[in-house]
């Protein structure tokens, strides 16, 4: 499993595309920050191991074969755009090519008609020299025409021979890249087959530690003190780079999140199974959020633009991600299939962002949602479009 998930991070280190980010220092220690971070809350779990803890290990592999495909899916599309277009291109060419041969047959049977001994004549002959100078202005127009015919022959051959060898260099990449998504799919099936016998010998204990109150009281706690430590961590860059950070919607002018009250539209089409501040029906807390039942496999969108601040596997949530979006604004996505995006990674409201699933333990598939300002939770759907 350690082997495989190398690979994977190998693979996606190879395919990442560059942060959007406008200080690459700040965005390193950025990632430094939220990985001791992340290492400071891994070691403070609590000693005893949990019964979705041993889901932890197959659950992050299948959220990072599954960013891998994508990441390939992405680099497939791209080679293929870029094949069609060296084909359009290739097409225009050769037929530049054959309308140039086309005259330059021409100009060639014109002067090997009439061409030198006409010339010949008029230089032995003495005609008249008004009509010896147009005719030699002629045959020169005709010499001229023909050389910068052969010239541009040339190169419109040089360079169809060069998107020739691009056609072939970009075929043989998305050869590569086709056969990277099959090993990728091979290994993504391998490791939901763990997953499944996993789940099959932690399924008694996992229904049972849902119905412990203090299990989940200790999972919304945990989920604070991340959200709490977050902050500060955000809160590190210098003031006035927070300030010149702005938030861009989806297909617009960059905007604050808070104006996005009333507009706000939920990370992903589902049944509300929960809504925020309603009692658990395992007892105890309330929801601090809401869970949308959903496919395993169907995309969730960012709700806002923002960056991403945590994206790894917790306790409780599973594959969990985390946006901030400025003005202590986050929203949480939890309980993914998968987790597309990275730490540091600039994103626009609509993005994908994750896949929906049933990682943590949970038993139905889904996405948990939720909303904080200032490290509060507050009712999602409060801000969505009355209906």
């Amino acid at each position: 499993m350690r082997h495989r998930a190398r690979l994977v991070v190998a693979a996606l280190a190879w395919l990442a595309l560059p942060l959007q980010a406008a200080n690459t220092e700040q965005l390193e220690t950025l990632h430094s920050r939220i990985e001791r971070l992340r290492n400071d809350i891994a070691g403070a779990e609590e000693t005893r191991t949990e019964a979705r803890d041993q889901l932890r290990e197959s659950e992050r592999a299948i959220s990072e074969s599954n960013r891998a495909l994508r990441e390939l899916e992405h680099k497939r599309d791209a080679a293929q755009g870029e094949l069609q277009a060296l084909g359009t291109r290739q097409r225009a060419i050769a037929a530049e090519i054959a309308v140039r041969q086309e005259r330059l047959g021409r100009l060639l049977t014109a002067q090997y008609l009439g061409g030198e001994s006409n010339y010949l004549k008029l230089l032995v002959m003495g005609e008249n020299p008004n009509r010896v100078a147009r005719e030699l202005h002629y045959y020169g127009h005709i010499s001229r025409d023909q050389a910068t015919f052969i010239q541009s022959l040339r190169a419109d051959l040089e360079q169809l021979r060069s998107i020739e060898a691009l056609t072939h260099a970009k075929t043989a990449e998305l050869r590569t890249i086709e056969s990277a998504q099959r090993s990728g799919r091979e290994q993504l099936l391998r490791q939901q087959a763990d997953r499944r016998k996993v789940l099959s010998r932690v399924l008694a204990r996992l229904r049972e530690q849902r119905r412990e109150v203090s299990s989940l009281e200790r999972d919304e706690a945990r989920l604070s003190r991340l959200v709490e430590r977050l902050a500060k961590v955000i809160a590190a860059p210098s003031e006035s780079a927070r300030r010149n950070e702005s938030v861009p919607d989806s297909g617009g002018p960059e905007i604050a999140f808070r104006r996005l009250k009333g507009k706000l539209r939920l990370p992903i089409k589902g049944e509300l199974a929960n809504r925020f501040g309603t009692r658990r029906s395992e007892g105890g807390a309330q929801w601090k959020g809401l869970f949308i039942r959903a496919p395993s496999g169907q995309e969730v969108r960012a709700v806002a633009g923002g960056r991403v601040v945590f994206a790894e596997w917790m306790r409780g949530f599973g594959n969990l991600l985390i946006l901030d979006h400025g003005d202590n604004y986050l929203t949480i996505y939890g309980n993914a299939e998968s987790v597309l995006k990275a730490v540091g990674e600039r994103i626009r409201a609509g993005d994908v962002v994750a896949t929906a699933g049933a990682s943590g333990g949970n038993p139905e598939s889904g996405l948990y949602f939720e909303v904080r300002h200032e490290g509060k939770p507050f009712d999602p759907l409060k801000w969505t479009p009355r209906r």
